[in-house]
């Protein structure tokens, strides 16, 4: 007996210094210093991969660490060998055969001159090549942010009308895009592009997809008016409408356009299916837009067939890219359009980026800095702005064939860019015949990458409101605008957070057998709840105006005699509730309150309140406001079992 009393003591007395532990914790730093350091953190970051540290270094010293931070390049072109290179320029090689074509498709879609592309398809990627972390990513214009552009600018500019306006529109949006950012990538802001979940960004681009799909039959079917609005019923009603006109004024329809269209599509998806069967000819789906191009050119020039009614892109202009820093429009009325723009189209260009380059970095087990991706893409649009181009990113289909050609680093990007440079100064004049009917069936062609179905299923089977964003993204997207489509999707986004926020997980803990663990009793029906205590974990990571009274009330239902519920958990008269503050990183002033009506609620019944393990700057504010004192300092604990053991203990005191 009397070793069993010394052992209780010397229980008790551990129990005692370790909830001193608990209320003993240091003070966190103030407001002040933790912004100062958010400040330092996010303009001076430390470590080896930025350009500031925080180990003494020679100014020589410090230059070279910045200079090979902000170019990558120059860390890992000294053990560059031969191989690589052979590998690089047969990569190179066969992504410019595929970037040509598409370049001039997307320039097409973007409603400026094909030459644009091609232009952006060289300034851009020399740009990345240097300062990316990528090895795989391949640099260009993309479908999303040339549909993007060709919905948003025209509501500011009317390509027909004044198609040089609209073009030093496209160059001005460009520039913003690559402020913003470069500014997320220097502020560390990383955190806004994730507003666009990926949930959200499946259902964006699969909408887009279907619209880009739908925009491609004014050059399929030769039609010639076509309506400036991006949503399904609009381009469809569009169609009809030409179509009926043309019918309607005795005009024959020519089939040409869309025969010669359809033909190299289903050419070009043969190839792709001959590809994916026998990846020893991952080549031919790669070459085969190219093939096209090349092919429909010369049947065209040939037999003539633009005098009976097949359309040609006609002209395109040769040479390096012009400078266009003159035609960027910083005063007048439409900066504040061209900024809102930009920022879409950063956002957006960013998201697919990184995602992209993420998916194949992982793939050969190396990490992508989120952060230098952004600074390079920033980089890159901004001089892509002086040079003619406009919004460049990573393509998913030229990066899988980048991957797929066998690419060792970023010097396959180079080689495409300088292949695509030779090709502007040659073979520019050879592209007078190449029918547009062509380009439509390239960029039909890279649709279905687009189009993630597997992906939609897996959201719906794992998390309802996730695919909830992702439905409403696609839906405005399709049946509204590409702002709408975005809006809705952030939206739902929003909204998720806050219904977590406002409705936070509450469970009732028991003691799972054999064991020391407190779990929740609806997860592990085995585990058993202690007669007489509440044990009560708050799955919230603060305890806020948001959710603090419902946080009590619920609490309080729990307590109240005549629950049902409560009879089941606790099987009696309730004499003690513990609160498991494990999980609650922060409470504010509303959610002081409401603990300490908590507490004189539960007073009033006759029932102790309790708390484990309160977290740093939970713990600190309960003791600003003294509430550790009003339920007493020998009632917080730093363990659930601890709690639990003590609350016994007083019952038994008290009978």
């Amino acid at each position: 007996m009397r070793e069993q009393g010394v052992l209780h003591l010397e229980d008790a007395a551990g129990q005692t210094e370790r909830s001193q532990w608990v209320l003993d914790s240091p003070n966190p730093p103030p407001l002040w210093k933790k912004l100062f350091g958010y400040v330092k953190e996010t303009i001076l970051p430390h470590g080896n991969n930025f350009c500031f540290s925080s180990k003494k270094k020679t100014s020589h010293g410090h230059a070279a660490s910045c200079f090979k931070s902000l170019f990558p390049i120059f860390s890992w072109i000294k053990d560059y060998k031969a191989s690589k290179f052979k590998d690089d320029l047969l990569a190179g090689l066969t992504l410019a055969s595929l970037s040509i074509p598409q370049s001039i498709g997307y320039a097409n879609l973007a409603k400026v001159g094909p030459e644009y592309g091609l232009y952006t398809s060289v300034i851009p990627p020399l740009i990345y090549a240097m300062m990316g972390s990528s090895r795989e990513i391949a640099i260009g214009p993309v479908a999303v942010v040339s549909m993007l552009l060709s919905s948003l600018v025209p509501k500011v500019e009317d390509p027909v009308a004044n198609p040089h306006a609209y073009r030093n529109l496209v160059f001005t949006v460009t520039f913003f895009t690559g402020i913003f950012q470069t500014a997320f990538g220097v502020f560390r802001l990383g955190f806004l592009v994730d507003f666009l979940s990926h949930a959200a960004l499946v259902g964006f681009m699969a909408g887009a997809a279907i619209i880009i799909g739908l925009q491609q039959l004014k050059g399929l079917l030769g039609i010639s008016h076509f309506t400036s609005k991006t949503d399904a019923v609009s381009v469809l009603a569009s169609v009809y409408k030409s179509l009926h006109n043309q019918i309607a004024s005795g005009e024959k329809w020519n089939p040409l356009n869309f025969v010669l269209g359809c033909s190299f599509l289903i050419f070009i998806l043969i190839t792709r299916f001959i590809g994916r069967r026998n990846r020893k000819l991952f080549w031919l789906p790669a070459i085969s837009p190219l093939l096209s191009v090349i092919l429909s050119t010369l049947i065209v020039y040939l037999s003539r067939a633009d005098k009976h009614g097949v359309n040609i892109i006609k002209h395109v202009k040769g040479g390096l890219n012009p400078s266009s820093l003159h035609q960027l429009q910083f005063h007048g009325p439409h900066v504040g359009q061209a900024a809102k723009i930009g920022l879409i189209c950063a956002v957006i260009a960013l998201t697919e980026a990184i995602a992209v380059g993420r998916s194949f970095a992982s793939i050969k087990g190396y990490h992508l800095d989120g952060n230098k991706e952004m600074l390079s893409m920033g980089f890159m649009n901004i001089a892509g702005s002086l040079t003619s181009c406009y919004v460049a990113t990573g393509s998913f289909s030229r990066t899988a064939v980048n991957f797929s050609a066998g690419c060792q680093t970023a010097v396959s990007n180079i080689v495409m860019a300088v292949t695509v440079f030779l090709s502007l100064e040659l073979f520019t004049r050879l592209l007078y015949y190449t029918p547009v009917p062509i380009l439509a069936s390239i960029i039909l062609s890279a649709l279905p990458g687009l189009i993630d179905l597997s992906e939609a299923r897996y959201i719906w089977k794992v998390d309802k409101l996730d695919f909830l964003a992702c439905i409403g993204a696609f839906l405005g997207v399709l049946f509204a605008t590409v702002e709408i489509g975005l809006l809705v999707a952030v939206i739902i986004s929003f909204a998720k957070i806050l219904i977590q926020s406002i409705r936070p997980g509450i469970e009732v803990l028991g003691r799972v057998p054999r064991t020391e663990a407190f779990c929740d009793v609806t997860q592990y029906p085995m585990a058993i709840s202690t007669p007489g205590i509440i044990v009560i974990r708050i799955s919230s990571g603060s305890l806020c105006f948001a959710n603090a009274n419902f946080v009590r009330e619920r609490i309080l239902k729990w307590v109240s005699q005549d629950e049902d519920e409560l009879k089941e958990t606790t099987k009696g008269r309730v004499q003690a509730v513990i609160l498991d503050m494990t999980n609650l990183m922060n409470v504010d002033t509303s959610g002081i309150l409401a603990l300490e009506e908590l507490h004189k609620r539960l007073l009033s019944r006759g029932v102790e309140l309790a708390m484990v393990n309160p977290r740093w700057l939970v713990i600190h504010k309960l003791k600003l406001a003294h509430f550790v004192e009003k339920i007493g300092k020998e009632w917080v604990f730093l363990t659930v079992g601890e709690a639990v053991d003590a609350c016994l203990s007083s019952k038994i005191a008290k009978a």
